[in-house]
């Protein structure tokens, strides 16, 4: 009788057991689907900030460049190019999000099929085809699409009145000669408003790229070649740009600023452009120090014996808004700390520190301040 009840007893002892088992697999199954749902949901959410930043701040108020905020006739063109080519490439990311999902979802691990081989399926022609001629297809019009924007920019037919400027890369500032106007300035740009400006890219030493992302996209300067782009602004303002291609040290703080002026403005801008030095009598024990010292190697200022070009040429030095490509504001503190410093503002950088007295160095800022 023992034996018999005991046999009674054997199946429901395993029936429970069976069921926690497949209770724990459940629990498993369910963590692990968990994990993977939240690690997709904080990439979606990664993507979706990425995208919010972008658009932070309205159109004319972002102090951080954005092709995404074109204020140029190519720029225009390079911003419906991005928008075309992000609805594609966001087209397929969402198709192949959802047939991810959906292959977690419907083929997870259950646990009534444990320890079962699942369904194999050795192949598709139709699958196969689907997948090799829709990529194709997709980087044909890709392809097509860039190279009519490219074409359309780059072959441009150019207006007799354009605006030419020479743009020459340093490390780690901006040359720019107006040839036909007769000025040099360095770091910033002036532009007139509505008028195309063409612009011959060269290279004094390494490989620079110039960029505005709000008027152009990215252009090369290379060494012993000429490269060539142009700008055709819509509204006048600062526009800022960079260095988009690692040039040394401080390619970072390789800056660079656009000023869109109106014709009267730009016209302004070059007459005062073209005046000599300032020859300021009282300053002219900082004029003395400035010609004696080496600065007048690598810097020129017109009216003087300083005729070197390694350096930002100064006649007009006071006229611009930064200092050091953009690394600081212009200002005579921080004139003071440049010369006496370089590396205090900008790291790396070429120019050298001076090590003049107390009494010079004041001398030699309150000088540089009257080149206006």
């Amino acid at each position: 009788m023992v034996s018999l009840h005991i046999g009674k007893q054997r199946p429901a002892h395993r029936e429970k057991e069976a069921q926690l088992a497949m209770g724990e697999n459940r629990n498993t199954e369910w963590g692990v689907f968990t994990s993977r749902a939240l690690g997709i949901l904080v990439l979606v959410a990664g993507i979706l900030f990425a995208a919010r930043l972008c658009v932070a701040s309205p159109p004319g108020h972002n102090r951080v460049p954005s092709i995404f905020d074109p204020q140029s006739t190519n720029a225009e063109s390079l911003y419906h190019l991005s928008n075309f080519v992000l609805a594609i490439t966001g087209l397929i990311f969402a198709v192949v999000f959802s047939l991810l999902v959906y292959a977690i979802v419907k083929f997870r691990n259950r646990a009534e099929g444990a320890g079962c081989e699942p369904t194999q399926v050795y192949g598709s022609t139709q699958i196969e085809l689907a997948w090799t001629v829709i990529p194709i297809l997709i980087v044909v019009v890709l392809f097509l699409t860039t190279a009519r924007v490219i074409h359309a920019i780059q072959d441009a037919a150019r207006p007799a009145k354009a605006v030419a400027v020479s743009v020459i890369g340093h490390q780690f500032w901006w040359e720019f000669r107006y040839p036909a106007l007769g000025v040099v300035t360095a770091n910033e740009l002036h532009v007139p408003v509505s008028t195309p400006t063409y612009l011959k890219l060269l290279s004094a030493d390494t490989d620079h790229s110039f960029w505005i992302p709000q008027l152009a996209g990215k252009t090369d300067l290379i060494p012993n070649r000429i490269n060539e782009m142009w700008l055709d602004p819509r509204q006048t303002g600062i526009f800022l740009g960079q260095c988009a291609q690692y040039c040394g040290t401080q390619h970072a703080k390789m800056l660079l600023r656009v000023s869109v002026d109106t014709p009267e403005e730009f016209d302004a801008w070059i007459q005062a452009q073209k005046q000599s030095a300032n020859q300021d009598q009282k300053e002219i024990a900082g004029r003395r120090v400035f010609e004696t010292t080496a600065c007048i190697n690598c810097h020129a200022v017109s009216g003087t014996n300083a005729t070197g070009r390694f350096g930002p040429d100064l006649t007009h030095l006071m006229s611009r808004r930064t200092l050091a490509s953009g690394a600081a504001e212009n200002t005579p503190e921080n004139l003071r700390l440049w010369i006496q410093n370089p590396d205090a503002i900008k790291p790396g950088s070429l120019m050298p520190a001076m090590k003049l007295s107390d009494a010079d160095l004041d001398a030699l800022v309150r000088y540089l301040e009257t080149l206006q």
